[in-house]
């Protein structure tokens, strides 16, 4: 019943043309499994339900059927504040993540507090096959392992991925511009060295050059080792 109900309130908070703008941004899933439920009524009914007994109702109901379920699905896990019960959860749902915006929205707080922990999973959930749990592992490394806790041992598990996999490729991009604006001097040398696939390699650049967080010149510097197709 819980599942059910949880449906009727996402479809009772519908926007058309959120629906339609949103899934212009997901064209790997598929129009009709987007209800249309913005992020912040999302949030809403995340933390209303995460505080219900009966929720494990529907984390256990997987796959879902709808994107936004998916989404709320992931926004209610980020709400756990037990550490183990966070993890397996996170470790049931990865399987059926199929977009970015649902990988890239489980950011549980509670993970910051058991860094040694969260590290032993994440060098397990980088070898993965599954595509959106790869690029989990990589949005962790560069939520909570890109400030005090840097070791460069960190980038080398990142620069380390293969993948034909865009949304693998662009969350290395994507971990590689932020590192450029929080460890510069330790990030460089990886596009020195060209230690990353071309396509990967170029995309790190551009996103660091439309970034604010770096120089002028760093950004000319990085330009500088532009891969020429």
């Amino acid at each position: 019943m819980v599942n059910e109900d949880i449906r009727n309130e996402l479809f009772s908070r519908q926007d058309i043309k959120y629906r339609d703008f949103q899934s212009k941004l997901i064209p790997n899933v598929d129009k009709d499994a987007v209800i249309g439920v913005r992020i912040p009524e999302l949030r809403k009914m995340a933390k209303s339900l995460s505080t219900q007994e009966n929720i494990g109702e529907f984390l256990e109901n997987l796959p879902h059927r709808y994107y936004d379920e998916n989404q709320l699905h992931g926004l209610i896990i980020s709400e756990i504040k037990d550490y183990k019960i966070c993890i397996d959860e996170i470790e049931r749902f990865l399987p059926y993540v199929d977009s970015w915006a649902t990988c890239d929205s489980i950011s549980p707080k509670v993970l910051k507090k058991h860094k040694d922990e969260l590290l032993k999973k994440i060098k397990e959930w980088i070898v993965s096959k599954n595509t959106f749990t790869v690029r989990f592992a990589i949005g962790m490394l560069m939520k909570h392992f890109l400030d005090d806790d840097f070791k460069t041992e960190y980038p080398d598990l990142v620069a380390t991925v293969r993948s034909d996999e865009y949304y693998i490729n662009m969350m290395i991009a994507w971990y590689f511009a932020t590192a450029f604006a929080k460890q510069y001097e330790s990030i460089v040398p990886y596009i020195e060295n060209k230690r990353l696939s071309p396509w990967t390699h170029n995309k790190a650049i551009q996103k660091a050059v439309e970034s604010y967080r770096i120089t002028s010149e760093q950004k000319e510097y990085l330009k500088s080792y532009k891969i020429k197709n």
